[in-house]
């Protein structure tokens, strides 16, 4: 249709500056490997840290939920969507996170938009690291309260800018650990300037659920402030395997968003065989310890293999960010890794800053050590040929 026309200049001028975007298919079951055309490679840009999505657990989980409880869920929890499987699994992750009461959201996008647009209004002051998750960025940007933001982990910043604040309320908002950084938020520092300067938290812990503390029980759990942030949303995809998300609170903040979040109002409920598999999923969490710690062995082994390479390696946590910068060095790099039996996207703008494209590495706990060597050996042919090394 001729009225399209500018969408197609606009695909145009991102095909240009090397930052079109195209949907990669996966033709099977996604594990440690997946099809992808003909071949079989190497996954390691998925966030299924503990391998629980393939688990028999959950399928069996699901079936049985579909028997009891039907496929879908009728209406909004506040209509006919609300069913016995929901409370049990809500208490579940409210005991996770160290809280009296948690609610379920679709996603966690959702749920963000839904906390900042909900908690804050004009008059108040949200205070957001620069490199928060797009879904933040985006709550941000949706609510009434003015936003400062504040550089990356630099508590003197976000201690300057609570002094200067004059507002009616004031909300720290922080990824537990960043997607595309790898790394883990001070949230300790963090609570103590919330402490001193009359702020609250908002933690989002979607890539720390699963994966830190000695249970998995998230950020707050590695720096010993279980059940003491006010506000903490996380994911039942990442290392649960799944899909949706939460918010885990005092049950005041429970009640108040069932009663004025847009987002979680009027959204149908999550279907009944999604619930069981996040029932499951935090069950096999719980009792196959080993899954985190093999999670860890592979990401040391990982990180130190890639930075013994030669490779400008970030981050702390199995997100491993290889530093490249050009954008069209980076694809290519991601096109020469999947040659060689390795698929690794390739991030560019807007998803991280200019100049900062990188090959976002994620490992699992059901990679093996012959996958790790293999992936190691790809990664030095690709830097040797395109001089990354």
């Amino acid at each position: 249709m001729a009225e399209w026309g500018y969408l197609g200049e606009e695909l145009d001028g991102l095909r240009q500056k090397g930052l079109l975007r195209q949907i990669p298919w996966m033709e099977g079951p996604v594990g440690p490997r997946v099809r992808m055309g003909r071949r079989e490679v190497i996954l390691l840009c998925s966030n299924d840290y503990l391998g629980i999505s393939q688990s028999p657990a959950l399928a069996k989980a699901a079936k049985e939920a579909m028997e009891k409880w039907g496929c879908g869920a009728p209406a909004s929890r506040s209509i006919a969507g609300s069913l016995g499987i929901h409370r049990e699994l809500e208490e579940e992750l409210a005991q996770l996170k160290g809280t009296s009461s948690a609610l379920l959201f679709s996603t966690g996008y959702m749920a963000n938009i839904g906390l900042l647009t909900t908690l804050l209004r004009e008059g108040d002051l949200i205070l957001s690291d620069e490199l928060n998750h797009a879904s933040i960025v985006d709550g941000c940007r949706l609510s009434r309260a003015e936003v400062w933001i504040y550089r990356h982990r630099d508590m003197d910043h976000l201690a300057e800018l609570l002094r200067r604040s004059n507002h009616r309320r004031r909300l720290i908002v922080t990824d537990g650990v960043f997607s595309m950084e790898g790394d883990i938020a001070p949230l300790r520092e963090i609570k103590e300037l919330a402490g001193r300067y009359d702020a609250f938290v908002m933690l989002d812990d979607a890539h720390a659920t699963g994966v830190l503390g000695r249970e998995g029980r998230g950020t707050a759990e590695h720096f010993g402030l279980l059940g003491q942030i006010e506000v903490q949303m996380g994911t039942l995809g990442k290392a649960l395997g799944v899909m949706g998300a939460f918010v885990a609170g005092e049950r005041v903040l429970i009640d108040y968003l069932i009663n004025r979040c847009r987002p979680f109002m009027y959204t149908t409920s999550p279907p009944p065989p999604l619930v069981a598999m996040s029932k499951a999923a935090l069950k096999v969490m719980r009792e196959e310890g080993w899954r985190r710690e093999r999670l860890w062995e592979n990401t040391r082994r990982l990180r130190e293999g890639l930075q013994g390479l030669g490779f400008q390696v970030r981050g702390e946590t199995p997100i491993i960010p290889v530093l490249i910068g050009d954008n069209r060095l980076v694809m290519e790099a991601s096109r020469r890794l999947l040659e060689l039996g390795v698929f690794v996207q390739g991030i560019r703008p807007p998803t991280v800053p200019e100049g900062a494209s990188r090959l976002r590495v994620s490992v699992s706990a059901s990679h093996g050590d012959q996958e790790i060597e293999e992936a190691l050996e790809a990664f030095r042919q690709v830097g040797e040929e395109l001089r990354l090394i």
